[in-house]
């Protein structure tokens, strides 16, 4: 990649046509800070309607079932959407493409907050979904061309951030307005905050060219390397454990009897998270695979507290947290792992990576609904074995595979 001159740092920004010199320059905490508010639209546009089901279902005469289909169709388009889109635009300039993406969500929110047509609605969400499909991975590797590889961790780390302020800060917040305004308002509110993102992304981002597309970059590529694939299981058996409990998590708190009920749990969680990306920003790069191992074992952990104590107080509000500390770097870890697998077609990798991300969350919610429907007695428990089954292999995988992780 050419690099050309950059202004001091006291201008405070890039021209458009300027480039980062990567193996100059450290993290810069508002660049990187930016692109956090981008994942955060981009997770908050995802599950915008969970907090606010009731009023959107009242507002627009519609089922239940059907707003919550919002939330699947936005998923399952990133799902689908992203290998193949992330391919088609690796030509295409980091900055302008992240500058189309956020205009796509700012736009689709905004109708969604205008419109009372369901299946322009359902449209809107899809636009979002394939946005979403190529921002994740496409932004990851936007910020690690942008420092040398020692801090590539910690640069996806402080990016993927914005995911967890989203689910622990953003999504309570766009809930309350929802419900204290309307819930026309909360979208209103949200793709304004995405015009406003990028108006300041146009200003303040470097310009990053793309790369072309050849048979050493390309999907087929990334998916013959082994060590990926160990990255992809893990993805997959880490983000059911999590998942398929973390959707039921209102009837978890309500089963266990839980003091505080779930606005505190959510609370604790989120604490949880906010404190483990901190924590993981300091050490990915150098302990990446402590980290996951330490990550899974939280997870574990928690569950076997849900089990054995229940809503013991005390013991169930340490579950929280660890649940929390579990789940904050689970995008990050695994973005970084898959990431340190491909010397090029970084996004390639983690479009791959994204994409089964988002299939992992399908297959929790399916199977944690099946737990449900034919197993009764067991009710919410047997989700929670479910998690504890998923987090046993992915640890000892973890353990098995030093060379891979430690690379």
């Amino acid at each position: 990649m050419s690099s050309r001159s950059k202004p001091s740092h006291a201008q405070g920004s890039l021209s458009e046509n300027s480039t980062y010199e990567q193996h100059q320059n450290p993290i810069s905490w508002f660049i990187f800070g930016l692109m956090a508010s981008v994942t955060f639209i981009g997770i908050l546009s995802e599950l915008m309607p969970s907090g606010i089901l009731p009023q959107m279902t009242e507002g627009l005469g519609v089922e239940q079932t059907q707003v919550g289909f919002l939330v699947g169709i936005y998923a399952l388009a990133s799902a689908i959407f992203a290998i193949p889109l992330i391919s088609m635009t690796l030509w295409v300039n980091r900055k302008v493409l992240l500058l189309l993406l956020l205009t796509g969500f700012a736009v689709s929110n905004l109708v969604v907050g205008l419109t009372s047509s369901y299946p322009l609605i359902v449209t809107m969400r899809i636009i979002g979904g394939i946005c979403a499909g190529i921002m994740w991975p496409m932004i990851a590797a936007y910020g690690t061309a942008l420092v040398p590889e020692n801090l590539h961790g910690k640069a996806i780390t402080i990016i993927m951030a914005g995911n967890t302020f989203g689910v622990s800060l953003g999504l309570p917040i766009m809930t309350f307005i929802g419900t204290l305004v309307s819930w026309r308002t909360s979208f209103l509110v949200l793709g304004a905050l995405g015009a406003l993102i990028a108006l300041l992304a146009a200003k303040y981002l470097p310009s990053v060219q793309g790369e072309k597309l050849t048979q050493s970059n390309s999907p087929i590529a990334v998916l013959k390397i082994p060590a990926v694939w160990i990255v992809l299981i893990l993805t997959l058996l880490s983000v059911v454990a999590h998942y398929s409990t973390y959707t039921y998590i209102t009837l978890l708190v309500e089963s266990i009897d839980f003091v505080g009920g779930i606005s505190l749990a959510l609370l604790i969680f989120g604490i949880g998270s906010v404190i483990s990306v901190i924590l993981s920003a300091k050490i990915i790069d150098t302990h990446l695979r402590g980290l996951i191992v330490a990550m899974l074992a939280c997870g574990m952990i928690t569950m076997l507290l849900f089990v054995f104590f229940r809503g013991t107080n005390g013991f169930a509000h340490l579950a929280f947290l660890l649940w929390g500390l579990a789940f904050g770097p689970l995008v990050t870890m695994y973005q970084t792992a898959v990431s340190k697998q491909v010397t090029e077609a970084k996004a390639v990798a983690t479009s791959v990576q994204s994409s089964v991300f988002n299939f992992s969350i399908m297959i929790a919610t399916w199977v944690a609904g099946l737990i449900l429907l034919n197993l009764p007695e067991v009710g919410v428990f047997g989700i929670v074995y479910l998690s504890i089954l998923c987090f046993i292999p992915a640890i000892i995988i973890t353990l098995l595979v030093k060379k891979t992780l430690d690379a």
